[in-house]
């Protein structure tokens, strides 16, 4: 990486996400010469950690982005509208984690291990990340695709509640204490209980019927692998889970493929890992394998013997860490590869 130092932004630095960002940062020791730690005025002047060091949140409103050479932003849509085109304009790359310009043609939708050349053509500084839903299947359709070819992909996901925020986890471990010890609860973040239960709704209903968290699955796995033919249907369910997302995948493809093949391309797959025996606790599980892990875990692969070209997959991640922030973090990594310039060369 020579004497490049980049100047790395992290906006939404308070949030769970953005603090993965800045842990994963320091952790992978990327090159920067300076990380600067942003959030909304009511965050600013807190600390937040970087490693060994605690960072002073500056506030975004008032932040002047010239200088950045490289922006993670982690703090919702509206803010991203708002402040990732100035932070382009200034001249810095934007990795965007929200949906604000996902579906926009001249902004790439990028996994690092999936589609990577794709981050070179931003004619407008910005980069996507994509939903944590579908940053996890990516990895694992994607070798499929490119040799058997997917004509449809059934998903149900299975979605913890830190997807939905600080809230959401707050109001999970309220309800779950509250329950225990025989409490009435009054739902907040959630339409209705989620301690013990079941929600088959995550964002909001779209005229088709489907959550907009589904058609996010549909849109995203479309314009990542990059082939608008594959059917992609949808049912996302939020669990009482703190932490990692986990999918019951069945795929149609165009050429039969077995488990074994399966498996020998998912073990070669970068950013995979197969745990896959047919006994019990050989399987991954959001708690005993994918908190806190960058893979994603693939198990229960097996042939739908419903259909003459149909294969069954259990997928998990931390979606979190490898949902959002990690990716964020690798694409930054491409962009060093690629020999993005920084503004301030160091000895």
């Amino acid at each position: 990486m020579g004497n490049n130092r980049y100047k790395v932004a992290v906006v939404g630095a308070t949030g769970a996400v953005g603090e993965t960002m800045l842990a994963i940062l320091a952790e992978r020791q990327f090159p920067a010469g300076a990380v600067v730690a942003i959030a909304s005025e009511r965050s600013a002047g807190m600390q937040v950690a970087f490693g060994d060091d605690a960072l002073v949140v500056q506030d975004l409103a008032t932040f002047d982005p010239a200088g950045i050479d490289i922006a993670l932003f982690s703090a919702g849509g509206s803010i991203s509208k708002e402040y990732a085109p100035k932070f382009a304009e200034a001249g810095a790359v934007v990795i965007d984690n929200s949906s604000a310009f996902r579906y926009d043609d001249d902004v790439p939708l990028v996994v690092s291990e999936v589609n990577p050349e794709a981050a070179r053509n931003r004619p407008r500084g910005i980069i996507a990340n994509p939903n944590c839903s579908t940053m996890q299947l990516m990895p694992v359709l994607a070798p499929i695709h490119r040799e058997y070819g997917i004509e449809r992909v059934n998903v149900a996901t299975y979605q913890s509640v830190s997807g939905g925020g600080r809230s959401a986890m707050e109001e999970l471990g309220r309800q779950t204490a509250q329950l225990l010890n025989f409490q009435d609860i009054q739902p907040a973040k959630f339409p209705v209980q989620i301690a013990f239960n079941l929600i088959p709704q995550i964002d909001e209903f779209q005229p088709n019927g489907y959550t907009k968290e589904e058609m996010k699955l549909v849109w995203e796995t479309q314009k990542i692998l990059g082939d608008a033919s594959i059917q992609v249907n949808p049912t996302a369910v939020r669990v009482p889970v703190f932490y990692g997302h986990s999918e019951a995948v069945n795929v149609e493809t165009r050429r039969k493929i077995t488990p074994e093949q399966a498996r020998e391309l998912l073990r070669a797959a970068p950013g995979v890992e197969v745990v896959d025996e047919q006994r019990a606790g050989g399987y991954p599980t959001p708690v005993t394998h994918a908190s806190g892990k960058d893979p994603v875990f693939v198990g229960r692969i097996r042939e739908d013997f419903s259909h003459p070209r149909g294969l069954n997959l259990w997928v998990v991640a931390d979606n979190i860490r490898k949902g959002a922030a990690l990716n964020a973090v690798q694409i930054a990594e491409l962009l060093v590869v690629e020999g993005l310039e920084p503004k301030t060369r160091t000895a």
